[in-house]
């Protein structure tokens, strides 16, 4: 299911699914530059009931962050949904929903953009179980909120697609990067980021040839917990009782897209996450792999390194240095989108409309 596209007018929610510091007075500032700017794509912001609650609440309360996330897709007038961040917890709202036929058949008869990055890879892959077509995408307090004098021009132009719907698009690598901030406080609003010019481009680091298929994926941290649970000792239990990973036979459709966290793993424990993914036989399942740029290029040879060790054996082809996820600037990446991936020319096609196509009736 795709959602139509957006509208000047239109209503966008701002959801807090996972960390809670969308209302603390130390963001403010974020959260007021974050609505400038979407009314200045003239949008009509919502800030969901919950999504302003503190840290603390937000933390040991993830019933209250599910029923915001329901609530804006109950809501006929609300198009589309942004998360403010990312996190670590988002999968304790799954069982809020996923056992709430109201939400359910929300989802599947009124599909609305759905955006988020980092530990929203839990709602995405909720949403997709349930038929929904999600943006691996912009976050309010990142993006929307960026601290230089407008959005950064990349990661603009991803907005825009939820308002243009191309037929078909093609995602390039950004012609410069930007180092991660030191300096969030109110101080900072103006000052543009450290801009580095992009050196390598897109590269090959396993395999050749062209391949097409389903665009399935996330941080990868949060799909290692999903199927181990090794940060709650949970989530994986959460993920099997509802079903929500793919099995091996629906691997073989698609392709996998990971990136790293702002933890910055370290290359050891990329390789240990890897080498698991490849116990499961996944990484020999799936058409091909489109790996993230790391942030401020921190481990940038090194984690090259171990996906050429572990794919030696493998015939996936692999793409790496692609803009999306933690690094900034940020592409989109939709999921269950046919994408056909050219790895002797470096490039990658989106080849169909991400979003509807013709106006559609708000079902009840």
């Amino acid at each position: 299911m795709k959602p139509q596209r957006l509208k000047k007018g239109d209503k966008i929610a701002i959801v807090s699914l996972s960390r809670g510091i969308l209302g603390m007075p130390f963001a403010k500032h974020e959260l007021d530059l974050g609505i400038k700017r979407l009314k200045e794509f003239e949008l009509d912001p919502v800030i969901m009931p919950n999504a302003l609650k503190d840290e603390e609440y937000l933390f040991n309360h993830p019933e209250a962050r599910a029923s915001d996330l329901k609530q804006a897709f109950l809501d006929p007038e609300i198009k589309a949904i942004m998360t403010a961040i990312g996190g670590d917890d988002t999968y304790k709202t799954i069982p809020y929903l996923m056992e709430d036929e109201e939400f359910i058949n929300a989802v599947k008869n009124n599909p609305k953009i759905f955006t988020g990055f980092s530990d929203t890879t839990n709602n995405h892959i909720m949403l997709n179980k349930l038929g929904l077509s999600t943006f691996y995408g912009p976050c309010l307090l990142v993006d929307l909120a960026e601290l230089d004098k407008e959005m950064l021009p990349y990661t603009k132009d991803t907005f825009l697609q939820f308002f243009e719907n191309e037929d078909s698009y093609e995602i390039k690598s950004s012609p410069v990067w930007y180092m991660e901030r030191e300096d969030f406080t109110p101080s900072a609003v103006g000052t543009p980021r450290i801009m580095k010019k992009e050196e390598h481009g897109f590269e090959v680091l396993n395999g050749n040839g062209i391949v097409t298929g389903k665009l399935f994926g996330g941080c990868i941290e949060s799909l290692y917990d999903a199927y181990t649970g090794e940060r709650y000792g949970e989530e994986n239990k959460v993920y099997e009782k509802y079903h929500l990973l793919p099995t091996l036979e629906e691997w073989k459709e698609k392709i996998l897209f990971v990136e790293t966290s702002e933890e910055r793993i370290s290359p050891e424990k990329l390789e240990i996450i890897l080498k698991y993914f490849k116990e499961k036989k996944i990484l020999q399942s799936v058409k091909g792999i489109l790996v993230g740029k790391p942030i401020n290029e921190q481990y940038y040879e090194e984690y090259k390194e171990v996906y050429k060790r572990v794919f030696q054996d493998i015939k996936t082809p692999v793409l790496y240095n692609i803009n999306f996820g933690h690094s900034v600037p940020r592409c989109l990446i939709p999921y269950d989108a046919e994408a056909t991936i050219n790895f002797d020319e470096k490039r990658i096609i989106i080849n169909n409309p991400i979003l509807e196509k013709r106006e559609v009736i708000y079902k009840r």
